[in-house]
Order: C-alpha cells, then sequence, then structure tokens
C-alpha cells in the first residue's frame, strides 16, 4: 500500500460531507457514546460501495444513467428528511432528547449507514479512486483494493470518532442555551438541505 494512497485517502475522509454532519449533530445532542454509534453506521454505510467497486457494480452505475438517477434521488429525498426531522426536532437529530432515553444506538447507526449507502457519488467514487492505487506486482488486484479500502474505513472510523467527541464536548456547553440550540439545529438542517439540493444537482 504506497504512502501516495495513505496521504490521499486521509484528506478525502478529512474533508467534511454528510457523514461527518451526521456524526456532530448526534454528538451535539446526544452524546459520546452516541457519536461512536455514528461513525460506526456512517463507515459501515461505505460497504456497499467498496463491494460495488469490486464486483463492477459501479461501472453499471457509471453508465445507466437510470441507475444513478433511482439510487441519487433516493438520497435526494433521505437527506431532506433530515433536514425535516431536524427542524421539527425528531428522530435520531433530536438535539432536545435527553441524551439516556433517545433513539436506540442501533437506530443511529443505521441511520448513519444510509447516509453513505444512498449515495451514488460515493460508489463512482471508489470506482475512479482505488484503481488508481493498484502497484502492479503486488498481489492480485483484489486483495490489494481489499487493504486500501479496510485502509479507508478504518481511517473514516478514527476521524469521525474525533469529530464526534469534539462535538459532544461542545454540546455539554453550547446546548444549555435555548437561542443557541435553535441556531444550531436550523443550521443543521439547511447544511442536510445543501448538501441534497447539491446531490440532485450532481452528474455521474
Amino acid at each position: 500500500m504506497s504512502i501516495e494512497f495513505l496521504i490521499a485517502a486521509f484528506i478525502v475522509v478529512l474533508i467534511p460531507g454528510t457523514g461527518v454532519v451526521y456524526t456532530v449533530a448526534v454528538g451535539l445532542g446526544k452524546g459520546r457514546q452516541a457519536s461512536l454509534a455514528a461513525a460506526l453506521g456512517c463507515t459501515f454505510g461505505i460497504v456497499p460501495a467498496i463491494l460495488a467497486s469490486l464486483v463492477g457494480l459501479s461501472a453499471l452505475m457509471h453508465t445507466s444513467a437510470l441507475v444513478f438517477q433511482a439510487v441519487k434521488y433516493a438520497g435526494v429525498a433521505y437527506l431532506l428528511y433530515l433536514a425535516w426531522q431536524t427542524l421539527r426536532d425528531s428522530g435520531p437529530m433530536d438535539l432536545k432528547a435527553d441524551r439516556a432515553s433517545g433513539k436506540s444506538f442501533w437506530g443511529i447507526a443505521t441511520s448513519g449507514a444510509l447516509i453513505n449507502v444512498l449515495n451514488p457519488k460515493l460508489t463512482v467514487f471508489f470506482l475512479a479512486f482505488l484503481p488508481q492505487f493498484i502497484v502492479p506486482g503486488s498481489g492480485s488486484e483484489t486483495a490489494q483494493m481489499l487493504a486500501m479500502s479496510g485502509t479507508f474505513m478504518a481511517m473514516t472510523f478514527g476521524v469521525f470518532i474525533i469529530y464526534g467527541q469534539f462535538a459532544a464536548a461542545v454540546g455539554d456547553k453550547v446546548l444549555r442555551s435555548e437561542r443557541v440550540l435553535k441556531w444550531m439545529r436550523r443550521s443543521i438542517a439547511a447544511t442536510f438541505a445543501g448538501f441534497g439540493v447539491r446531490l440532485a444537482f450532481s452528474e455521474r
């Protein structure tokens, strides 16, 4: 596994996306343990995209406008749903709920996974990203892609944990103010809606 891949993967993971926003929001509203569940869910949500790139399904998504559009608009709908939930202050994005009695960790992880599963750009990303770093003569291409995929997931989980734990620490202080809570809820909802709109207008 090349150092170039490690650097590139780390940069990609660090860039805030929908998974980061979700993990941070859960950390703010529900605390450290819940943010771990969110990070885990977002990480495992990468698995379908990785498997698709290994078996060639991502190539189908890249070439088939119908498949791509179907997954894309499902993702758009889910992001807008998360934005609406946040504004209504309900579901896994309920920032006002008692952290001990909020939605189960399983539910939080599932919501995090769906964010990545319903993002077709992630599948196409792995199709274009991983093959660039395959080293000829260093074992089978499949084995190399699996190793890189595992490394990418480990990086994702580690970085998301940091984001979530930091958010939980901040949440302990800032969410005591109703005014701050309202501003933060609206900001998070707007961010999810913005990601949804951007995904809606994205091309393969």
